[in-house]
């Protein structure tokens, strides 16, 4: 009887641990997008600016529908970068090519730091038509601009190597982790066009450039961060 009941207790046991290892996984993958969908959109590009100007000018729903636009664009990039990355995974997962990826991933995001403080994002900034439009129309026009930019799909490799955010054995991780991408991307825009309609009287060019400064300024902190941290555990290491 003690031992019926000593097998029953150790197989609830390793149930609750398996269930707590899966609930912190999803919780880790949808952390992980929101962020990454954040830090993906954030930077004051030309559909940054276009929301900005759709905000101003036509309302905050077209500001916002713009970001949808860029979002959804955002997300075919992410999926063919995991898909990409997902074929070189026993590259990948090899702990000396991960440690080399993942200190690529926090040079690659330095370097976008630092162009993104010093650019001036008005500088190739599309300007907004006076007509209204629909808002599908809006959503469609930021779409086609942010997809006409494939060299995002470098910015989620970095992204992706520095949080080590493919793991392509874990599907409904990886699942929940793209839509987590989105619904962070949503969230920046939707802030975004909230602050832009509060202060729309007060907002200016140099609004967009303190802006683009201020992202910057985050980026260069956090890849300095992840760097550092980084080389100073290089002795964790396996030997070379």
């Amino acid at each position: 009887m003690n031992d019926s009941n000593n097998q029953k207790s150790s197989i609830f046991a390793t149930a609750m641990n398996a269930l707590f290892v899966l609930q912190t996984d999803f919780l880790e993958s949808i952390i992980k997008g929101i962020l990454i969908g954040a830090l993906v959109s954030a930077p004051m590009g030309p559909v940054g600016i276009l929301c900005v100007q759709r905000t101003i000018n036509k309302g905050r729903w077209y500001g916002f529908v713009t970001g949808v636009g860029a979002a959804a664009s955002d997300l075919i990039y992410a999926l063919i970068t995991g898909l990409g990355m997902s074929f070189v995974m026993d590259f990948i997962n090899n702990a000396q090519n991960k440690f080399l990826l993942q200190i690529f991933g926090s040079v690659m995001l330095l370097i976008f730091g630092i162009y993104c403080f010093k650019s001036d994002p008005m500088k190739n900034a599309h300007k907004s038509s006076n007509k209204k439009g629909t808002l599908t129309h809006n959503a469609v026009t930021a779409f086609l601009v942010t997809l006409s930019n494939p060299l995002i799909i470098f910015l989620f490799m970095a992204i992706f190597a520095q949080f080590a955010f493919i793991v392509p054995k874990h599907p409904f991780e990886m699942i929940m982790g793209f839509l987590s991408i989105i619904a962070g991307a949503l969230l920046w825009w939707f802030g975004l066009t909230w602050l832009i309609d509060k202060i729309r009287n007060k907002f200016d060019k140099n609004g967009i450039v303190i802006i683009n400064k201020v992202i910057g300024s985050i980026v260069i902190f956090f890849s300095l961060f992840a760097l550092i941290g980084l080389i100073f555990n290089l002795y964790q290491l396996p030997e070379w």
